[in-house]
């Protein structure tokens, strides 16, 4: 059977040849329009567009080289893990994608640098950071849209956290996703801010793959997602041009909310949000209905993130203590 997934690597890479030692780093990063569901789940393509913006600090941090003991090994935050760890066995398939057959055992050690507490998964920047890396270390001098195809393998949202800032994930039209892959978008807005709100810290209790998966074969709400996915993307686009908080914040909520709302159709339901993610949402809906101009957005998890201005980042911790503010375009 042909590996499509691999095909990419092969198209893209160099021949394999001994590695080197590499390091490299890649922030997290939060979509303000979501991308749900794959056209293609082998490749990682979506059935919409997304558009996100960067974390600045936050993020991973991933050194690769190769192995002294000539065993592969993985660490996570300073710990090694068992080779059954479901983080080694992805990290070692993906760079598997790189050796293509190659003897050449390597240790792969990541840090994340996103704060515990925070409720963050770090795929995304992990995926990103290992890209970069074992593009480095095996010495294939990509360009950011191939190394963006490459992560998107790993992990979806991995393609947009190559850069910093605002990022667009075209979904694309070609078969084998060569059109798929992020671009930074050229717009700085040094005003914009992001308040994290952790919920719930501890794993999902349905990963975001298989989710995505059981949305789009049972929902009876997904089929109209797609294109109104997209032309919130668009809205989302224009808001940023403009600096329009208010339509770039409603557009989020509205699509966070929508995202969600697919999940709850799916047989059976899937329900990511807890009950404090309620108690979140209503207080800054009580709070925007006093003034506050802020927005909510919420991924495939229960924790909640604030869209504002920095104007507002006094009220925003004063309505939300837990609140980790972020100010995406300040020098990381």
């Amino acid at each position: 059977m042909t590996d499509a997934a691999q095909m990419i690597f092969d198209r893209l890479l160099p021949p394999p040849g001994p590695p080197q030692a590499a390091q490299a780093r890649a922030p997290g990063n939060i979509a303000l329009a979501k991308y749900w569901g794959k056209r293609d789940p082998a490749l990682n393509l979506p059935c919409n567009s997304s558009l996100s913006v960067s974390l600045r600090d936050w993020g991973s941090i991933t050194r690769v080289a190769p192995a002294p003991d000539r065993q592969d090994a993985v660490w996570l935050n300073g710990e090694r893990l068992p080779g059954t760890s479901p983080f080694a066995m992805k990290a070692l398939a993906f760079a598997g994608r790189f050796r293509r057959g190659l003897d050449a055992p390597l240790h792969i050690r990541t840090t994340n640098t996103i704060p515990t507490a925070a409720g963050l998964a770090s795929s995304a920047s992990g995926f990103a950071a290992l890209t970069k890396a074992l593009c480095a270390a095996f010495g294939a001098d990509l360009d950011p849209a191939g190394q963006s195809q490459l992560a998107r393998i790993g992990s979806g949202s991995a393609c947009r956290s190559l850069w910093h800032g605002f990022v667009r994930w075209d979904r694309g039209r070609a078969p084998d996703g060569a059109d798929s892959h992020g671009y930074p978008l050229p717009d700085i807005w040094p005003g914009f801010r992001i308040a994290v709100i952790p919920v719930d810290i501890g794993p999902k209790a349905h990963p975001s793959r298989a989710g995505m998966n059981r949305t789009v074969a049972t929902s009876p709400l997904y089929a109209s997602w797609p294109e109104r996915a997209e032309a919130d993307c668009a809205d989302v686009r224009a808001a940023i041009e403009a600096r329009d908080l208010r339509t770039l914040g409603e557009t989020a909520e509205a699509n966070a909310l929508a995202m969600h709302a697919t999940m709850l159709a799916a047989r059976p339901a899937l329900i990511y949000l807890k009950p404090q993610t309620w108690v979140v949402l209503e207080t800054l809906w009580r709070a925007r209905a006093d003034g506050l101009v802020a927005y909510a957005t919420m991924d495939a998890g229960a924790n909640v993130k604030l869209i504002f201005l920095e104007n507002a980042a006094r009220d925003v911790q004063a309505a939300f203590p837990p609140a980790r503010v972020i100010a995406p375009f300040d020098p990381p």
